[in-house]
């Protein structure tokens, strides 16, 4: 199986640790993010992954060298330019649609900033059983931005905060307020049907996909533990938990 990492923003909110280093390469307890994350992807059966670079670029490159790209096939993909998620994910698409045996194979797209101990294969289960065009793993909690689901937990709008008017792409009632968790699995036909340019969130894709009826399908994941690590104190606070085994990776 193949997967992809997003790598390529500059972490402005994790200063200082990104002041020499990209937020991939910021460590918890020794070990990178990036680490942290590509074994994840092995636990589960990747063993083919691209990751998109932006920021301090060679670094992560020259890590991944040093290691033997931790016994996994890797492939850079390089951004002139920050692409965002979507854009980022359109420029990598040959990765994935080259050898591809099946229009339908699905593979996983995985913040590189995000900790967590959501069951990757039982994920991709359920994507094959709901025959979505994405799966986006969701929590129940406070965030910024929510995406909204209908009863069969397809995607249906997006609101800002507790209390946005709700942006909505096709109605529905009732609609559950989720928080993305940064953790996608995607049918590889969904690269073809990304008719945005340059750089754009992977996000409006999927809403105006939803508009035109394609299921995007939520995947609760409130069981299991989810940390974003975009700021200084969320590190710390991963740090401690997996020093208290509140998390074990």
């Amino acid at each position: 199986m193949k997967a992809m990492i997003l790598a390529a923003g500059l972490g402005t909110r994790l200063r200082p640790l990104t002041d020499d280093r990209p937020k991939a390469l910021v460590e918890i307890n020794g070990r990178t993010l990036l680490e942290i994350t590509l074994a994840r992807l092995r636990t589960f059966g990747v063993s083919e992954v691209i990751v998109n670079v932006y920021h301090f670029a060679d670094m992560i490159q020259d890590y991944l060298k040093a290691n033997d790209n931790f016994g996994m096939r890797i492939e850079i993909s390089r951004e002139d330019t920050l692409l965002d998620t979507g854009g980022g994910l359109k420029k990598a698409s040959p990765f994935f649609l080259k050898g591809s045996g099946h229009a339908d194979e699905p593979f996983l797209v995985h913040n590189v900033d995000v900790l967590s101990t959501i069951d990757l294969q039982r994920m991709v289960q359920f994507h094959n059983t709901k025959q979505g065009l994405a799966t986006l793993a969701v929590q129940d909690r406070q965030t910024s931005r929510y995406l909204l689901f209908d009863g069969h937990s397809q995607l249906c709008g997006r609101r800002s905060g507790s209390d946005g008017a709700p942006e909505l792409v096709r109605p529905s009632q009732p609609m559950t307020p989720q928080a993305f968790s940064g953790i996608h699995v995607i049918s590889q036909r969904l690269l073809t049907m990304m008719t945005e340019s340059g750089a754009f969130s992977i996000i409006d894709t999927y809403l105006r996909l939803a508009a035109q009826g394609e299921k995007i399908v939520a995947y609760c994941a409130d069981e299991y533990y989810w940390r974003d690590l975009g700021k200084s104190e969320s590190v710390a606070q991963a740090a401690q938990d997996l020093k208290q085994n509140v998390i074990a990776l």
